[in-house]
């Protein structure tokens, strides 16, 4: 399949929402952010509710769901600032990034950092309202944040990184509502990075071709013409590390329910993902937002 035959996979749709609502000049910074396509928000979201549900046993205070949404919206938008600063000049030869604002020249460096300290002072203001050992684990994650993007330089490996990074906010959930993180709760958290290994390495197919050529890693590499094995590997890690995890939290048999559906939601993402077709790929990506809505209802249901 030629690049002219993808285009919906490029990271920018001409006369999308950005560019009927908004102001010129905020616009690449938007995009920067990506706000435009928050899907990455949502996939960090959902796992912090699902944290948040099974430490509270039930519904979480208003302020604490508040506030991990929030942090999950500027940690996620910081971290793809982050991103777009580190690849800058990969992006640009890259089919699906080529239009970013850093590799277009919407906007230079300087201004782009002055941003990303914007939101790191925005996410640094929600540390106030956090206690003492949620403050600890949410400074202790920054430099994973950071060493992310250049990761893809030097392992096949940045989609581990990714999820530990981006799902760092179930552990803080548990510190923030219980005052502990069990056990069980380390394996939800290591349940969420293995599905973001396996979904995040099924996106990585629809770059594998310009991340060869330009010398760059990611498990879609190391993994080749393995690929659907292995996600469906990595799917079933996911679905093992939630149903232990949810047992030994003392869930109820509504989220056994609630795993059999998410079983068979990834294990039809599995059967689906064709190596030969990254639209395919993508649409299996954005397929990831139900996964998690699945998991934030199953964990919210297990606690009934």
């Amino acid at each position: 399949m030629t690049a002219a035959s993808r285009p919906d996979l490029t990271d920018i749709h001409r006369g999308d929402w950005v560019d009927r609502r908004l102001p010129q000049a905020m616009r690449p910074y938007t995009r920067l952010a990506r706000l435009d396509r928050p899907v990455g928000i949502w996939l960090t979201l959902f796992p912090c509710w699902a944290a948040l549900f099974q430490a509270a046993h039930g519904l979480p205070g208003l302020r604490d769901l508040l506030m991990f949404t929030l942090g999950a919206l500027l940690m996620r938008s910081a971290g793809s600032t982050i991103n777009d600063i580190a690849d800058r000049k990969f992006d640009g030869h890259v089919e699906r990034t080529r239009f970013r604002p850093l590799a277009n020249g919407e906007i230079g460096l300087p201004r782009a950092i002055l941003f990303l300290i914007v939101q790191f002072a925005l996410a640094a203001s929600l540390l106030v309202f956090l206690t003492p050992d949620s403050r600890l684990l949410a400074v202790s994650v920054v430099p994973l944040v950071l060493l992310y993007p250049f990761c893809k330089r030097f392992t096949h490996w940045p989609q581990a990184v990714l999820g530990a990074a981006f799902n760092w906010g179930m552990l803080m959930a548990w510190t923030q509502v219980a005052g502990h993180v069990p056990i069980g709760a380390v394996m939800m958290w290591a349940g969420a990075v293995a599905w973001q290994i396996g979904y995040d390495t099924a996106y990585a197919y629809v770059d594998v071709r310009d991340d060869k050529r330009l010398g760059l890693k990611s498990t879609a590499i190391l993994f080749g013409a393995h690929g659907k094995a292995l996600i469906a590997l990595f799917y079933g890690l996911t679905v093992a590390a939630w149903s232990v995890g949810g047992w030994m939290l003392g869930m109820s048999g509504l989220y056994a329910i609630g795993m059999v559906v998410i079983a068979a939601h990834l294990a039809w993402q599995a059967w689906r993902f064709d190596l030969d077709r990254p639209e395919i790929s993508y649409r299996l990506f954005l397929a990831n937002i139900l996964t998690g809505v699945l998991l934030a209802v199953t964990a919210l249901a297990g606690t009934w």
